[in-house]
């Protein structure tokens, strides 16, 4: 693995579209929850891009979640609005991986995509620049 600064942004934003491609998969055969899963870590990666760049520490998923608020939401580089995909599918997630019974649907589901996509191109226009 390098240890180049840039290698591991283009790995993490690589495998953030990765995980929106494996989403889209599991939509086509109805697993939702794990839809919602792969959609929060699709975000996750791209946010940990983001954090990475700019040299930002975090330790856990909160973490995360804490400094892209206060350093890229706070701040108006990305609209709360195209930010709350990811605070929601942190929620969603936590969700559908620990409460027993969870069950995620198709109709609230498939509205997500967009959303998480127009975040990940929102957060690679950052990184570029």
């Amino acid at each position: 693995m390098s240890n180049n600064k840039q290698d591991y942004i283009n790995y993490r934003l690589k495998i953030a579209r990765e995980t929106l491609d494996a989403a889209r998969l599991l939509a086509k055969e109805g697993y939702w929850n794990s839809v919602i899963n792969r959609l929060y870590y699709a975000c996750f990666y791209a946010v940990s891009a983001l954090i990475y760049k700019y040299e930002l520490k975090t330790r856990s998923h909160s973490g995360l979640k804490n400094q892209f608020t206060l350093h890229f939401v706070k701040a108006g580089l990305i609209d709360k609005k195209q930010a709350r995909i990811y605070l929601d599918l942190f929620d969603y997630r936590q969700e559908g991986d620990y409460v027993d019974f969870a069950d995620f649907n198709e109709s609230k589901t498939m509205p997500l995509f967009t959303p998480v996509e127009e975040l990940i191109d929102k957060i690679e226009q950052i990184i570029i620049k």
